[in-house]
């Protein structure tokens, strides 16, 4: 089968995408386009009628965990070793402007 696009409706895409395209680029994707278009032609005659519309291919489950209470960090400890903290936080230099 032929391909359905000429190489002029490839220059005339190129040219409103402001593209410079050389005479062996417009050949090959001439050919290239050609191929994708025919793909999808071959997609366009699949009989679809009796396939179920899908948004995923798989069934998505939840991966994450659940959230459980558990022993962490002890809050004064961290702050102690912290180099330096004000209030209960930790202090750090300005992002903009000068360091404090």
């Amino acid at each position: 089968m032929s391909s359905p696009l000429r190489r002029e409706d490839v220059a005339y895409v190129a040219k409103l995408a402001r593209l410079t395209l050389s005479e062996a680029q417009l050949d090959l994707f001439t050919e290239q386009l050609g191929q994708v278009l025919e793909h999808a032609n071959d997609m366009n005659a699949l009989d679809l009628d009796d396939v179920v519309p899908t948004a995923h291919p798989f069934g998505l489950v939840n991966v994450v965990r659940d959230d459980e209470v558990r022993p962490s960090l002890d809050h004064d400890k961290v702050m102690a070793m912290a180099p330096d903290a004000q209030d209960g936080r930790f202090a750090v230099p300005r992002i903009l402007g000068e360091a404090p």
